[in-house]
């Protein structure tokens, strides 16, 4: 049942001063009279606390960068989601309706619609047993909402944030894709190695993949929905499913770089996505900061590794594949591996997070949207 609805430093900062000796740029650096006008151009947006509840990592709010100004700071939209004592929640997942015109945004208690247009919250909701990582059918009118860490995903309508179904899986709802044909929608029970299918027409379980080796972290599919490639628990690596036999058919490991302890996630890789031509699988390395690649085909080559300024927990691509943005907050030109800026907000801090989706607007209306988890597009619709 849903509750009542509402409207209403860091060692990056040596990496920053190395890295400007070197040429590369802070996003923030821009004038005010440089901020693009109009509502239209290509941006990115991020949303803070999208790193636990650290505040040091962007403040509060969603911050909105212009992929085509060197990533420069816009703005920044005042964003709810505040615990019960007042302070602001971590953020859980970010996504958009195009049809809608709207950002969601969800935190551990709650969920968010804002308007593009006009950056006004429409709604804040709060949702019984909490909110995790979401994703919204391509469409833009369903989304699959997973509870924190519950037995259960709320079907929710995404104009109004009222539940239309609710399914009962395991015992800890996490991260989901909405596939890109909208008609399965794939969701992961860290307290399960099976990938649990739904079928979106009827909202109920149609099959599992897997098991896997541990209960399923972060997971990307390929743009036909053949194949899941999935981080797990304890693994430095990741493993390769079948979502059409429903077995898994690959178990990768990273090569070269011990396993240790991490800060954040509880296991050593957090973090996982396919460049949108599919060629590659970019992995994240807790222990070891840094982003691992690997060829998109079998047998899953080691390519190169990629050193970052902070832990990774998350990575996605810019739709034409030419940016990596892992969450440590650094741009990564995908063909020459090279660190290109650090996202910085209005006062010149790095900006990092795990929840962050590229937008394309025009006249204040989003004509196009990226996605959170490093979908493949090899077969998508351009």
């Amino acid at each position: 049942m849903r509750q009542e609805k509402t409207s209403f430093f860091t060692p990056l900062s040596m990496a920053i001063m190395v890295l400007g000796a070197t040429g590369i740029i802070p996003s923030s650096a821009q004038t005010a009279e440089s901020i693009p006008s109009g509502g239209s151009g290509h941006y990115l947006y991020v949303a803070t606390p999208g790193i636990r509840n650290y505040l040091g990592y962007g403040g509060h709010g969603l911050l909105v960068f212009d992929v085509d100004n060197n990533h420069k700071f816009v703005k920044r939209i005042p964003t709810k989601g505040l615990n019960k004592s007042g302070k602001p929640s971590n953020v859980k997942g970010i996504d958009v309706s195009v049809s809608l015109n709207s950002v969601f945004i969800t935190t551990l208690q709650s969920m968010q619609r804002i308007d593009l247009s006009t950056g006004k919250l429409i709604w804040e909701i709060r949702y019984e047993g909490g909110c995790d990582r979401m994703s919204i059918s391509p469409d833009g009118m369903t989304m699959y909402l997973p509870s924190l860490e519950k037995d259960f995903w709320n079907v929710v309508n995404c104009k109004t944030g009222d539940i239309i179904s609710k399914i009962k899986v395991h015992s800890r709802a996490h991260n989901t894709i909405y596939g890109p044909s909208g008609k399965q929608a794939y969701m992961a029970d860290i307290g399960s190695p099976l990938l649990h299918v739904a079928n979106t027409s009827t909202h109920k379980i149609s099959h599992t993949v897997g098991p896997f080796s541990a209960g399923i972290r972060p997971f990307t599919v390929n743009s036909d929905e053949s194949l899941v490639f999935v981080n797990v628990n304890e693994l430095l690596g990741f493993e390769v499913g079948d979502l059409k036999s429903g077995k898994k058919v690959a178990s990768v490991k990273v090569l070269g770089w011990d396993k240790g302890p991490v800060r954040r996630h509880g296991n050593p890789s957090h973090g996982i996505g396919l460049t949108p031509d599919e060629k590659e699988i970019w992995l994240s390395d807790g222990h070891n900061m840094r982003m691992h690649i690997f060829s998109g085909e079998s047998p899953y080559q080691q390519l190169t590794t990629i050193p970052l300024s902070d832990m990774p927990g998350w990575v996605t691509f810019s739709v034409d594949g030419q940016y990596a943005y892992p969450s440590s907050g650094e741009v990564i030109h995908t063909k020459t591996r090279k660190v290109l800026y650090f996202l910085q907000d209005e006062n010149y801090n790095t900006v990092s997070s795990e929840k962050m989706i590229e937008l394309f607007m025009k006249d204040g209306k989003a004509t196009h949207a990226g996605d959170q988890f490093g979908l493949g597009r090899l077969h998508s619709e351009k």
